[in-house]
């Protein structure tokens, strides 16, 4: 028996009983949709963190404010970062590019008739850059604007949208910021949430004119620290940390009353996090590959027993045991590949509507395709070959006496 008519004597079978078919695929069309769903969920996840670690900026350190310890304990006062830390950071640090001290509050922002409050965060002209946002639209600050406390704001990209305004009508405009006119001189380019806060959500306005008109303090949220292009990450946290021990006057052994972060090493232990769950939930969905597997293998067996008359024409007619192998094993291997297609359309679609209806990061891998499937047609070879030895040693004489 050629393969062009075991090929064709598998589908003719397969034909005759379509719905038994259909619920032998059952199995393998769910285990390789679930399968390539999963891993298009935790491949858009960890694209999202990428994403996430390149807007943070390069070679970024944020040093925040901590607790005093007092014999070893942590007491309930928290301990302030001020622009005297900043401006030690900035003349004392080697290797270190920019300094940008960050000072942050909720302020109440109104524009026309739109009253609301809104995060407005005091800093300098290096934040931009630091932080690797782009202008789109206006000017950054400039040291001359801070120094002189001029009332300039620069928007983040979701503000236009929040005031129901275009960003470049937006710029030259006023706001009012704690009841203080603001003249609107820069629109931020989109970066999206970071998770624990949306940075396209706030109003940067000059560092000195936060400090003198709107807060009346010199405490800082944290100060980002950028560390200059071949100076290892590691050095510059040295040199941070040796100078505002210095600066709060901590003894030698004594616990830092302040943190350094490097947001990096935060969002690259969430994609570690993110891909490890990714394998394990796709390898919980990979189950149930095997168990259509074994309902392929239970339905191959019964398919055998209800042809038995048919294998001892075939083997009657000059059949070899290879020939009936191959047709059984055929048959297995064209319905894993069926499941494994129709898995593939399902498995797609369930990631399309993912990011469509909830908003998801989907990403549907052609690795991930290319696994799932051949894993269903191995999954035929592995769980047909047995009905299919079977068939193939059935004695003629008993099969073709078979009622």
């Amino acid at each position: 028996m050629i393969i062009g008519e075991i090929i064709k004597v598998a589908f003719q079978s397969i034909r005759a009983n379509k719905l038994r078919a259909i619920l032998t695929m059952l199995g393998v069309i769910i285990g390789v949709g679930a399968v390539i769903a999963v891993v298009a969920l935790g491949t858009g996840a960890q694209r999202a963190v990428e994403a996430q670690i390149q807007a943070m900026g390069a070679q970024l350190l944020t040093v925040s404010p901590g607790q005093s310890f007092w014999g070893g304990r942590a007491s309930d006062v928290r301990v302030s970062l001020t622009i005297d830390d900043a401006d030690a950071l900035r003349e004392q640090a080697r290797g270190l590019s920019a300094v940008v001290p960050e000072m942050e509050r909720s302020l109440q922002i109104k524009y026309g008739n739109q009253n609301f409050n809104m995060r407005v965060l005091g800093t300098t002209e290096d934040y931009v850059s630091a932080r690797n946002f782009e202008l789109v639209s206006g000017r950054n600050f400039t040291r001359g604007d801070d120094g002189g406390r001029q009332r300039y704001a620069i928007v983040g990209a979701a503000v236009p949208r929040m005031l129901n305004v275009n960003p470049i009508a937006l710029l030259n405009q006023t706001i009012l910021i704690r009841g203080q006119p603001f003249e609107v001189i820069g629109v931020l380019g989109e970066k999206g949430s970071q998770g624990w806060q949306n940075p396209d959500e706030q109003i940067l306005v000059p560092l000195n004119t936060a400090r003198y008109r709107l807060m009346g303090t010199d405490r800082l949220r944290n100060v980002a620290v950028q560390v200059a292009e071949g100076v290892p990450l590691e050095r510059g946290m040295v040199e941070v940390e040796r100078i505002l021990r210095s600066q709060h006057k901590i003894r030698p052994g004594a616990a830092n009353d302040f943190s350094i972060q490097n947001p990096q090493e935060i969002l690259a232990t969430r994609q570690q996090t993110t891909q490890t769950f990714s394998v394990l939930l796709a390898s919980i969905a990979a189950v149930s590959l095997i168990v259509g597997g074994i309902g392929i293998m239970n339905i191959m067996l019964v398919s055998v027993t209800e042809r038995t008359r048919e294998i001892g024409v075939r083997k009657a007619l000059g059949a070899t045991r290879t020939n009936i192998l191959l047709q059984f094993l055929t048959e297995a291997v064209v319905l894993c590949m069926v499941g494994g297609i129709l898995g593939i359309l399902a498995g797609a679609g369930g990631a399309m509507a993912m990011s469509k209806w909830l908003g998801w990061n989907t990403l549907v891998s052609p690795v991930a395709v290319s696994v799932a499937f051949g894993f269903s047609v191995a999954v035929g070879l592995f769980f047909g070959l047995w009905p299919a030895k079977r068939a193939a040693g059935l004695n003629t004489i008993d099969a073709l006496r078979y009622e």
